[in-house]
Order: structure tokens, then C-alpha cells, then sequence
């Protein structure tokens, strides 16, 4: 069992390796062990420093384009290396829209840590890393979460939509921080 885990990780290791080299985003979506919320692991290579794309992440109007069902971002408060944000969603034929507040934590230029503060999302929390390559010319960004929402859905379709989705966004971000 261990040498199975052991070659899974490293597949999906080699997998993530590839598609980076190709500069093309990684996604793997897969459930928590209770079966409630979606994990999901993510990465990109982006070709721009780590300071435009922090500036892509943490700016709403920047959000919004990288989310297309996001209707509406708001910064709620703000403290020192920490803020509160305000995200709503439309509604879509099959899903309801989505209100939820979260806490980012800011390791600036390098970290942002979030979590569900309130909402009608059950679960959201997770991070996003910015590591510097490339002398600083290339920027690898990861993104890690645990999500979970009251959908009356298969699993295997809100999957199957995260696996669509997740890459629009890295792409979206990508494109922010490198046409500025």
C-alpha cells in the first residue's frame, strides 16, 4: 500500500513537472477522506515576477476577471498583513449563487492563507504560494484548498466543474500579470 502512494505521488509529481515545463497549468481535484469538500492542488508557471502577479491576486477588479461567475468582490476590513473580503457569485440553471466572507492572511509577495469567515459555502479554506524561479523572471504559484458547498450535486460533477474551472483561473491570472 505505502509503495502505491509512494508511485501515485511521484506520477502525479512527474505529471505537474510536465505540464509546468509546458507552461500549462496542473490540476488535480480530488474528495477529502470524510467525503464532504472538494481538495484541490493546483500550479502554474507564470512568466513574470512574483510582485505583478501579487498585485494580479489581491486586487478585486483583477478577481473578477479571473473568476467569471464573480459578480461582486468587496474589501470588508482590513488590518496589518491581513484583510477581509466579501465574494458573490451568480446563480447558474443548476447551482444557486454564492455569498461568502473569508479571511486572507498576507505573507506579501509570497503567501496568502485563507479561510470562511461566514457565507452559504459549508467549507472554504486553503492557500496560495509564490515562489520565485528563474532569477525572478518566472513566478510558480500554487493553490491549495479545501472547498465544500450545500449543492444538491454529484460529486463527480461538481469535480468534474472545478477540474474545468480551476485552469481558467491560472490561465486568467497568468495573462493578468504578464499583459499588465
Amino acid at each position: 500500500m505505502i509503495r502505491l502512494f509512494a508511485c501515485t505521488a511521484l506520477a502525479a509529481a512527474a505529471l505537474a513537472t510536465s505540464a509546468l515545463a509546458a507552461v500549462q497549468p496542473w490540476v488535480t481535484v480530488t474528495l477529502d477522506p470524510d467525503g464532504e469538500a472538494a481538495l484541490i492542488n493546483a500550479a502554474i508557471d507564470i512568466p513574470a515576477p512574483a510582485e505583478r502577479v501579487w498585485a494580479a491576486m489581491t486586487d478585486c477588479k483583477a478577481t473578477r476577471v479571473m473568476i467569471k461567475s464573480l459578480i461582486q468582490c468587496r474589501v470588508v476590513r482590513t488590518g496589518a498583513g491581513w484583510d477581509i473580503r466579501e465574494h458573490v457569485t451568480r446563480s447558474g440553471p443548476l447551482w444557486p449563487g454564492f455569498r461568502y466572507i473569508f479571511r486572507s492572511d498576507y505573507d506579501v509577495g509570497r503567501r496568502i492563507s485563507f479561510r470562511k469567515i461566514d457565507g452559504n459555502v459549508k467549507t472554504l479554506e486553503g492557500e496560495w504560494t509564490l515562489s520565485p524561479r528563474d532569477d525572478g523572471r518566472t513566478t510558480r504559484v500554487t493553490y491549495k484548498t479545501r472547498m465544500a458547498a450545500t449543492i444538491f450535486a454529484p460529486p463527480m460533477l461538481i469535480r468534474a466543474g472545478l477540474r474545468r474551472d480551476t485552469p481558467r483561473v491560472l490561465e486568467a491570472l497568468k495573462r493578468l500579470s504578464t499583459d499588465g
